[in-house]
């Protein structure tokens, strides 16, 4: 029988421990690469509110997290747990892309598993460099906020593509520019080439989010742009806070942004 993309989806988010879900992940790319891993039928789907993750870190509110400067060992260890975090959040979220949203081409299944694959990637690279200052995923605390956005967005797959790859995933090309440049200061080659990598496919991620947004929207009679407005509009009303900081209008238009969606993020949001 040809392996299901939907089993490893739900053994991923549901019962697997952090060294097996990275396993599984590169599995399943390289069957999907192989052409050896099928869509499965329709079937029913387990509530978010189930899925597992490891009992470390601890999760704090962004709020409550402490702060650190990149000056210190101790700062520098908490920036790479910090962003390892976020690495390990996103291949759970491309994994529930896979898992909760059913009856789309089976290239958007396929796409999100190779952003899965990727982010696991990013995450074994940066707890590689976590190491290198004496610490481990998990040694220390973490916020909450980033599966928040899953939860909120679980019913509706052109929701989860507005608040993940074209909202979170995509304020990481406005922000990661800036840390780039801060670490070549520093003097820390790893770390330039560890964050230009992530950049380069994280422009990639948000391009597949800009893709397949439009494509939800086009089979819904929905005019993209304001469709998006309307849906970060509502999101920020509804939770408080808003986007921080510039926009990098460069990557965020390779990724699929047009120029009315950025002047609109700007004026509204930032």
């Amino acid at each position: 029988m040809t392996p299901d993309i939907f089993a490893f989806a739900e053994a991923c988010l549901y019962h697997s421990s952090l060294e097996q879900l990275l396993a599984l992940t590169k599995e399943a790319q390289q069957l999907a690469k192989q052409k050896r891993l099928c869509v499965g039928q329709e079937e029913n789907v387990l509530p978010i509110s189930d899925v597992l993750f490891p009992n470390r870190p601890v999760l704090l509110p962004p709020r409550e997290m402490p702060k650190r400067k990149l000056t210190t060992p101790a700062g520098l260890a908490a920036f790479f747990h910090a962003i390892a975090h976020v690495e390990f959040v996103a291949i759970y979220l491309a994994w529930d892309m896979v898992y909760r949203f059913r009856g789309l081409p089976g290239v958007f299944y396929y796409d999100w598993l190779a952003v899965a694959y990727e982010e696991a990637e990013h995450f074994q690279l940066l707890q590689k460099k976590l190491q290198t200052y004496g610490y481990n995923y998990g040694d220390l605390p973490a916020h909450s906020g980033l599966w928040d956005l899953a939860q909120y967005s679980a019913e509706d797959v052109l929701l989860r593509l507005a608040l993940v790859p074209r909202n979170m995933e995509a304020h990481g090309l406005d922000v990661t520019p800036p840390l780039i440049e801060k670490f070549k200061q520093l003097n820390d080659e790893e770390a330039v080439s560890l964050l230009t990598r992530i950049l380069s496919d994280e422009v990639g991620h948000v391009a597949l989010g800009s893709k397949w947004f439009w494509y939800v929207c086009e089979q819904r009679y929905l005019t993209p742009e304001q469709t998006f407005q309307r849906l970060i509009a509502d999101y920020y009303r509804h939770k408080g806070g808003s986007l921080k900081g510039r926009l990098n209008y460069t990557l965020r238009q390779q990724a699929g942004f047009s120029a009315s969606e950025l002047a609109w993020l700007e004026a509204n949001v930032c």
